[in-house]
């Protein structure tokens, strides 16, 4: 086969399988998203990351001060550094790749829960609360701290679809961006600050 054919037949097979990703992903989203996803539950859920996200280091933090626990602190920065290496990624993502969110692209198709604004893909909601989740993990290495908070960040995941602002494929790159931003900062943290490993 020539070289010709082989380009020919990449793109085909390409296009193919991006157009049966593309579907499998909008009919996920159709699946879980109602016509009108007016819940109470899924909102303050979907919302929650941008509270506690943030309270979790803060409280680290001024505990450590109080109690005056370098420890304690240097676990607050990390996460910080988590929240801020998640910001910058995903947002940056989200300009590139400019990605319409589901209901603009397929409209009739996807009920969104308000005229949400911005680009879909990574969930900045979502991104944020496993960044969380994940460097509470990476800090506090006991079941009875990682399985709620991996359960916290899949539910807000989960609301993103529900509330129909997000496919499936935002959120699952938003939990990697969150994930991979904690083990950054995590690794970062070490190699600065000479910070102890947790794992």
């Amino acid at each position: 086969m020539n070289r010709e054919k082989i380009i020919l037949v990449f793109i085909l097979l390409s296009s193919f399988l991006f157009g049966s990703a593309q579907n499998l992903d909008l009919d996920l989203a159709k699946s879980i998203n109602p016509r009108n996803p007016n819940s109470s539950y899924w909102k303050i859920t979907s919302g929650s990351a941008y509270f506690v996200s943030p309270a979790v280091p803060v409280s680290l933090l001024v505990t450590g001060l109080i109690k005056n626990d370098k420890e304690l602190k240097r676990k607050s920065y990390e996460m910080f550094g988590a929240i801020f290496l998640e910001l910058a990624i995903s947002e940056t993502m989200k300009i590139t790749i400019n990605r319409q969110r589901p209901a603009e692209e397929y409209p009739g198709e996807i009920f969104p829960y308000s005229n949400a604004s911005g680009k879909s893909f990574p969930s900045g909601h979502t991104s944020l609360a496993f960044a969380s989740a994940a460097s509470l993990s990476i800090q506090f290495k006991k079941w009875y701290v990682t399985l709620p908070a991996y359960a916290w960040a899949a539910t807000v995941g989960y609301s993103r679809i529900y509330l129909g602002v997000h496919y499936p494929t935002d959120v699952l790159a938003g939990a990697a961006v969150g994930i991979g931003s904690a083990y950054l900062a995590h690794w970062l943290n070490h190699k600065l600050f000479g910070a102890k490993k947790n794992h």
